[in-house]
C-alpha cells in the first residue's frame, strides 16, 4: 500500500462516515486501519468537531465542518497533484 499522510487518512475516515454514518468496523476496514489507529483518529476528529458520535445508533457521522475539510483536501489535491506525482 502507498504511504498516506495523516491528512489523507482523516479525510478518508470522514468520507466513509458521511451520509447516514458508519460504525467502527466499517470505518476500520474502509480506511485500512488497526483498531488502535482507529481509536486515535476518531478521538482527533471528534475533538475538532469534524465527526460526531450518534450514541443511540452507535454510529459516527461527518459534520458540516468535516464535509468542508473533505472539500478542502480534495481541492488541495487538485492544486498539488501534478507537482507531487512528479516527485514520486
Amino acid at each position: 500500500m502507498k504511504y498516506r499522510s495523516r491528512t489523507d487518512i482523516l479525510a478518508n475516515i470522514l468520507d466513509i462516515a458521511s451520509g447516514y454514518g458508519a460504525n467502527k468496523t466499517k470505518i476500520m476496514y474502509g480506511a485500512y486501519l488497526s483498531f488502535g489507529q482507529l481509536k486515535e483518529y476518531l478521538s482527533i476528529l471528534i475533538a475538532n468537531g469534524l465527526l460526531e458520535r450518534l450514541e443511540a445508533e452507535n454510529l459516527y457521522r461527518t459534520t458540516e465542518k468535516g464535509k468542508k475539510f473533505i472539500r478542502a483536501c480534495s481541492h488541495l489535491d487538485e492544486l498539488t497533484g501534478p507537482m507531487f506525482n512528479r516527485l514520486s
